[in-house]
């Protein structure tokens, strides 16, 4: 392929990741951050302190806190900021040329109040763009360490998720194409309300049993919802549903399986949040995931144990003794 220049909006983890791929394969992507102060610090410094602190930026990636700068010569923006933060972006963003551009959504979450997924936030903003959706089982920190990682693109047009395809792909970062592009969203944020609950387990010292039945009926809730808003059940079997789920629930970079850790050890929600450089989203897609059941009459008890304890201040421990006594229900028919 030609080489195209990306621009990435956000220099958190997963922006500054997804710079080092593009990097390794020779291109010289820019990085633009929201604060001029931390985009200076990062030049530097060449590292992300924040939020990648032990690896080197190299000199290929170019950093910017100018939006109209970052992105007026570029082929292709990549959209990497936390849905909190999203429509302050894009608001900047449409005010940009955009004409020609693919968008490249890399935010995993739904909105509270609207219960719009990135997605569906960036239409509202940017009418007749090239839009596509990147997500997947990735902690940044490990594609930042160059681990092999297997990621899933997906458009509504198969050739725009070819193209984003060939941009990402290189040797320890493997892209698969989707046209499913709700079901992909939704995978990658509900998993992150499983998350929490993973971790509420490991706060209480429960074992691979209990973890093991979390991922398998959470799994289900997930492909519930999914299905009634119209995604494709089988999407949630690939790599932005079941294996996002297993990475985000088992592993130590999974920030929404140490908020459920840190709830189960005592600690109060908010002091939890205060003390996060990153976003958990898992906290606010559990209260979108909570409204949209409601909305399609779909029962998720994961999730709603995961609201109350979240919400409600209802005691962990509960949570789990209520999910465990509930009525006996046939494993397949959901």
């Amino acid at each position: 392929m030609n080489k195209k220049k990306v621009t990435i909006l956000g220099d958190g983890g997963w922006g500054t990741a997804l710079a080092l791929v593009l990097s390794r394969k020779g291109l010289r992507p820019t990085l633009w951050g929201a604060f001029p102060k931390y985009i200076d610090e990062l030049r530097k410094t060449r590292k992300n302190s924040k939020f990648l602190p032990d690896v080197n930026l190299p000199e290929s990636i170019v950093l910017s806190s100018e939006l109209q700068e970052a992105v007026n010569d570029c082929d292709v923006i990549v959209i990497a900021v936390p849905t909190l933060f999203l429509r302050d972006v894009l608001k900047k963003l449409k005010e940009c040329s955009l004409d020609g551009k693919i968008i490249i959504s890399g935010t995993k979450g739904i909105e509270n109040k609207s219960l719009l997924t990135p997605t569906q936030i960036i239409k509202e903003y940017l009418q007749r763009v090239k839009l596509a959706v990147l997500s997947g089982p990735s902690h940044a920190e490990e594609v930042a360490h160059n681990i092999p990682t297997c990621i899933v693109i997906t458009s509504n047009d198969k050739s725009i998720a070819e193209k984003g395809q060939s941009i990402f792909m290189e040797s320890r970062f493997r892209v698969y194409t989707s046209d499913d592009v709700l079901g992909v969203e939704l995978g990658g944020a509900l998993k992150n309300i499983v998350a929490i609950a993973a971790g509420i387990c490991d706060g209480l010292k429960f074992g691979a049993n209990t973890k093991a039945a979390l991922l398998s009926r959470g799994l289900q809730e997930i492909i519930r919802l999914g299905v009634a808003m119209g995604a494709k059940a089988e999407t949630f079997f690939g790599l932005s549903g079941m294996g996002d789920l297993v990475t985000t629930c088992i592993s130590p970079y999974g920030r929404n399986r140490a908020v459920g850790e840190r709830i189960a050890r005592g600690e109060r929600l908010g002091k939890i949040l205060k003390s996060m450089e990153m976003i958990a989203e898992g906290v606010y897609t559990t209260r979108s995931a909570h409204d949209l059941a409601v909305r399609y009459n779909i029962e998720m008890p994961i999730t709603l144990e995961v609201y109350r304890v979240l919400y409600e201040n209802k005691d962990p421990l509960q949570s789990i003794s209520d999910l465990m006594l509930r009525a006996s229900k046939d494993e397949i028919k959901m």
